[in-house]
């Protein structure tokens, strides 16, 4: 029988960052056997929270409790003693390093004070059967997709065999197989008396994986409670304290432009010969499993990728792109899926961020027009509702707010393009409604927008019309009156498939 005694606690706990608090005497009890769901916008304090349960900080106030517990000093060693273990939204793996030392990094075992490298293969295999990771144990993690560097990161947490597992986002990059795989392997988990903390803001993932449920919101704990008879409506009325509404804005038809992209043949990475055209105004989706080829297809229209075509026409001008600089001037943008390591600059400010691509423009007879600089910071600061010292740390934003940036740094140079890689993974519900909002502002404005995304319901909200991606290859060309869900993910699992046009 497993015991009803908390694994871990937080009791009353408060954290602040430069006279500002963040959390505000926050309680919450992760019990044995039970998947406890951590929900509320971004900015609501649960990275914050997170970082506490795990040791990477200290609370001003209040107390960790292991078993019942109080520790006076919950570090990650004594995290780690404890049995917990946390998988983040962004991963922290080790690019250079094989699947197997990344699994086992901090865990190695030993053979005569060295590394005993045939024992590790074996720990590690198991791990990587439960999560379904069947590529070759030394295989480099930066030669896998994102989807697949996600895998190996929950695997890293369940090598330290934890008796509570944090789970943030841990779908936000998975392909639906991959997001099965894990459903069924934390509800194995919970069956063997592990505690779960499980943070998602895909509320149908929420509900049908977790029992319990805790709300942040500006940094106290709106709602602590069991999650049964309350529906996906019921929990964002929860998180944002009103009726959620409509979150997609209202689709109406509009009537394309001037042709903005046309390549035929078009080949790059693991795309192969692609036919593809695309007008003002219109908002096309790319749709399919995590890795088929529609990341490298964005790239290849960028000029991030060597590609090769029949014909191309790209911004009115004719082949592709040799470099990104020349798809930038030309009035491409693109926004990755990883804002962290390739949309953002960390350490840097909010202010730097957003006028990195447009220096250049803002430069008058080789001198900074430091005030044209303030006025672009102060109108998109405004524009994405960012409120405080623009001198702040990029980092120091919630990763909703972080989106926003990666998103709006482009709009200084009035990009007629915009190439966007998952915009809103990992980002809460009214952060994604501000960013669904501006995608349909761009297209009013006469912008094309090709929208990847591996959120079903934004493909089929959202857009004039979607390509489904298999295997390197669109299988389908969805027109509006097409685009649902069973349409779309029919095409990506190869249950139907359409000669693409």
């Amino acid at each position: 029988m497993i015991s009803s005694m908390p694994l871990l606690e937080a009791r009353g706990i408060s954290k602040g960052f430069f006279g500002n608090p963040v959390l505000k005497g926050i309680s919450i009890s992760l019990q044995p056997g039970r998947v406890h769901a951590l929900l509320g916008e971004n900015g609501a304090g649960k990275s914050t929270l997170i970082n506490l349960l795990s040791g990477a900080l200290q609370p001003d106030g209040g107390e960790i409790a292991v078993d019942g517990k109080a520790v006076s000093r919950f570090n990650p060693g004594a995290a780690r003693a404890a049995g917990v273990a946390v998988v983040q939204q962004e991963l922290s793996l080790a690019s250079e390093l094989s699947i197997a030392e990344n699994v086992g990094l901090g865990a190695y075992p030993r053979r005569f004070g060295l590394v005993d490298y045939k024992a590790l293969a074996e720990q590690v295999k198991t791990v990587c059967d439960m999560v379904g990771l069947t590529e070759a144990l030394d295989t480099p993690v930066g030669d896998l997709s994102l989807g697949r560097r996600q895998m190996v990161e929950i695997a890293k947490a369940l090598f330290l065999k934890p008796r509570v597992l944090i789970l943030d986002e841990p779908t936000s990059s998975l392909s639906a197989h991959e997001a099965g795989i894990l459903s069924a392997l934390i509800l194995k988990l919970r069956d063997q008396g592990i505690a779960l903390l499980y943070i998602s803001h895909r509320l149908n993932e929420v509900r049908a994986l977790c029992s319990h449920v805790t709300v942040l919101k500006d940094g106290v704990v709106t709602a602590d409670q069991p999650l049964a008879g309350v529906d996906a409506e019921g929990l964002v009325k929860l998180m944002v304290g009103r009726d959620p509404g409509d979150l997609f804005p209202t689709w109406e038809a509009v009537l394309p432009g001037e042709e903005r992209i046309s390549v035929t043949g078009l080949s790059a990475g693991m795309v192969r010969d692609i036919d593809f055209s695309a007008r003002a105004g219109e908002i096309v989706g790319i749709g399919g499993l995590v890795g088929q080829g529609q990341e490298d297809f964005l790239l290849g229209l960028y000029g991030a990728l060597p590609g090769s075509v029949k014909t191309a026409r790209l911004c009115e001008r004719d082949g592709l792109f040799s470099d990104v600089g020349a798809a930038n001037a030309a009035g491409l943008a693109y926004v990755p899926a990883d804002r962290k390591k390739e949309g953002l600059v960390l350490p840097h400010s909010i202010a730097t961020n957003l006028l990195m691509p447009s220096l250049g423009k803002l430069t008058k007879n080789g001198f900074r027009d430091r005030g044209a600089e303030k006025n672009t910071v102060l109108q998109l600061a405004s524009r994405l509702m960012i409120k405080g010292d623009t001198g702040r740390p990029v980092q120091a934003l919630s990763g909703g707010n972080q989106q926003k940036v990666a998103l709006a740094k482009w709009l200084p140079l009035d990009p007629s393009v915009l190439l966007l890689n998952d915009p809103t993974r990992g980002v809460d519900i009214e952060t994604k409604r501000e960013i669904y909002l501006m995608l349909r502002g761009f297209a009013a404005e006469g912008k094309l927008v090709i929208l990847l995304s591996s959120d079903t319901p934004e493909l089929v909200h959202l857009c004039d019309r979607v390509l489904v991606f298999r295997d390197g290859r669109t299988v389908a060309a969805l027109q509006r009156a097409e685009i649902t869900e069973e349409a779309i993910v029919g095409a990506a699992m190869g249950l139907t498939s359409r000669e693409a046009a």
